[in-house]
């Protein structure tokens, strides 16, 4: 009789300590900033901080090395050089801007420069001095903190469908 209440009472608490870690696991899955590989803080809000990929985390090492003095208000550093330009460039997280060019424009746009695609000659080719992987990261952090977030565009109607 001693061995069932026993054998009863491990039972019970091998399936409560289950159902605590199945709990525990169903709410870090619900936490996106527990299962990103980086973080970056919204630029509009401090108290919102977006989650980053390994892909966008590297965009934004590059950012901060190469982008952030003419892409952004401020710095780690301190002030950038943004209003020191003409025109003045857009903001990364400026989706009005930024997030109305497709990827490929954007890829284009930092390899080849401002110039080879009708922008601003302040704008430097970074081919020489950036991978393409690189180059797509930094696009895919811009992606990333967008703000209001980046929305894809829908895939473009066949001039063949019916209305």
């Amino acid at each position: 009789m001693k061995f069932h209440v026993w054998f009863g009472a491990l039972l019970l608490m091998t399936l409560a300590g289950a159902a605590a870690c199945r709990k525990n696991a169903e709410s870090a899955k619900a936490d996106p900033l527990l299962s990103a590989y980086d973080t970056e803080a919204d630029w509009n809000d401090a108290q919102h901080v977006v989650p980053l990929s390994f892909q966008q985390a590297q965009g934004k090492r590059i950012f901060y090395q190469q982008c952030v003095w003419c892409h952004a208000d401020s710095t780690p550093a301190g002030p950038s050089n943004r209003s020191n330009l003409t025109p003045v460039p857009p903001l990364l997280n400026d989706r009005a801007t930024l997030n109305a060019e497709s990827d490929e424009y954007m890829q284009n746009i930092v390899a080849l420069g401002g110039t080879a695609m009708g922008k601003s000659a302040m704008m430097p080719p970074y081919g020489r001095m950036l991978s393409a992987e690189e180059i797509r990261s930094v696009v895919a952090f811009t992606r990333a903190i967008a703000q209001p977030p980046y929305q894809p565009p829908a895939r473009a109607e066949s001039q063949y469908s019916a209305k």
